[in-house]
C-alpha cells in the first residue's frame, strides 16, 4: 500500500468517524436523558455535536462538496488503476459504501438538515448541563 492510497484510506475512516460522531451521540442524548448520565449534558460535548452537523449543513447549504471527500478522491487519482476488486482494501471498499450511497443531491441535503434539527430540538429539549459557580 503506498502513500497516497494509505492517506485517502486515512481520510476516509476520519470521514466515517466524523460521521459516526454526528449520529451516534443522539441516541446516546436520549438514553442519557432517561437514564440521567451526567455525561450527555457536558456543554463542551454538546456544543462541538451541534457545529459538526451544523458545519455540515452549512458547506451544503452553499453547494460545497465535503473537502474530505475531495481530498480523499484526489489521492484517490494519485493511486491510479489497481487490478484488485477493493482497490481502496476491503475494509475502506466498505466503509466508502456506507458513505457514498448513490443518492441525488436534495436527498443528502433532506438528511443533513433534518439531523440539524433533531440536534438543535436536543440541545433544546435536553439541554447542557449550566456550569455551576465554585463553591
Amino acid at each position: 500500500m503506498g502513500f497516497h492510497e494509505l492517506s485517502a484510506n486515512l481520510i476516509l475512516y476520519f470521514h466515517f468517524a466524523y460521521v459516526l460522531g454526528v449520529i451516534i451521540p443522539i441516541p446516546c442524548i436520549l438514553l442519557g436523558a432517561w437514564r440521567d448520565w451526567k455525561w450527555v449534558r457536558w456543554p463542551w460535548l454538546r456544543k462541538l455535536h451541534l457545529g459538526m452537523i451544523l458545519l455540515v449543513v452549512f458547506e451544503t447549504v452553499l453547494g460545497m462538496i465535503c473537502p474530505l471527500t475531495e481530498w480523499e478522491a484526489a489521492l484517490r487519482r494519485k493511486t491510479g488503476t489497481v487490478a484488485s476488486p477493493y482497490p481502496e482494501g476491503f475494509l475502506a471498499a466498505w466503509v466508502s459504501k456506507i458513505l457514498f450511497s448513490d443518492f441525488a443531491p436534495w436527498v443528502y441535503t433532506l438528511m443533513y438538515v433534518a439531523t440539524a434539527l433533531i440536534v438543535i430540538d436536543l440541545y433544546i429539549v435536553i439541554p447542557p448541563q449550566k456550569k455551576q459557580p465554585p463553591p
